[in-house]
């Protein structure tokens, strides 16, 4: 059974260095909505070993309040992968992010590992959590099946400097080189009823670009943002919190819908704009987005 944490709310996911002590010891005080654990790129070839030691004490003995906790463990064509899994999961991690994906099967072989972790470890059955990393040509083309590859499997988040290179072009700023990704795995996210996250913006010297960057993907339809560094999180939680503009027309339009349908009238106008059946979800999902960020005082 898997848990209720697949649908939690993830604006942010702040990418930390599992080794080092003084990054991951209290990352929640900068209120991300999750942290990534990286055991993969931010760990030197010689230094996995002791990565996994911090990470695993990190997992059994800090309270991370309530943020959830995230590993990306190493890619499956290294020696690595399986033993991170083995840390990750005795420790008691909430999800794994598999990098370099390119297939379904990619994400079961991780699952069956997970799997045999949980009972290993003695973690509750469904647990933990999956998540794909998509940083080439061909795993954007199988996003779909990669998003349907296992019901573990939460969200799918695009790796940008990987991609890019695989198209032979680079990060240019605009967001020109990662259109066509971005487009193809939200709309694969979205068919499969999964999550769908953004890449990272490095500049760090250019907030008004980084905020440009999100309101471009937020007007796309992702759920959230992978970032790098503390001062991008209330940028991001900021456009992807719904405001009180967008909560009060929603509340009204929840209403008139469940009002109206009692009486069978199907079309009808609120603050000048006509609604039909097909607004519900979108508002109720603008409520639920309310609620969770903790911005709600309605009664809905």
């Amino acid at each position: 059974m898997i848990n209720a944490n697949k649908k939690r709310l993830r604006r942010t996911m702040m990418f930390l260095n599992a080794q080092k002590p003084g990054l991951i010891k209290d990352p929640y005080i900068y209120k991300p909505d999750s942290i990534m654990l990286d055991l993969e790129d931010a760990v030197a070839e010689n230094q996995k070993d002791a990565a996994r030691f911090s990470l695993y004490h990190a997992l059994k003995e800090i309270n991370y309040r309530g943020c959830e906790r995230v590993v990306r463990i190493n890619g499956l064509d290294t020696p690595y992968w399986e033993e991170d899994i083995h840390c990750a999961v005795a420790g008691g991690c909430d999800a794994i992010r598999i990098p370099k994906t390119e297939s379904a099967l990619d994400v079961q072989r991780v699952e069956t590992v997970v799997e045999e972790c949980e009972k290993k470890y003695g973690i509750p059955e469904g647990h933990t959590l999956i998540m794909a990393a998509i940083e080439s040509a061909r795993g954007v083309m199988k996003a779909l099946d990669i998003c349907e590859a296992s019901e573990r499997l939460f969200g799918i988040a695009l790796s940008g400097g990987d991609y890019t290179k695989d198209l032979q072009t680079h990060i240019t700023g605009t967001g020109l080189e990662l259109m066509g990704a971005r487009q193809n795995m939200i709309i694969a996210a979205r068919a499969a009823g999964v999550q769908c996250f953004d890449t990272v913006y490095t500049n760090l010297d250019d907030m008004e670009g980084f905020r440009h960057d999100v309101e471009t993907i937020h007007l796309m339809g992702f759920d959230g943002k992978s970032i790098i560094n503390p001062r991008q999180i209330n940028i991001v939680h900021e456009i992807f919190t719904p405001t009180q503009k967008d909560i009060i027309f929603a509340e009204k339009v929840v209403k008139e819908i469940d009002e109206k349908k009692a009486l069978g009238i199907g079309v009808f106008t609120v603050d000048g704009k006509m609604i039909d059946i097909a607004f519900y979800d979108g508002a109720k999902r603008t409520i639920e987005l309310a609620k969770a960020s903790g911005v709600y005082k309605g009664d809905l």
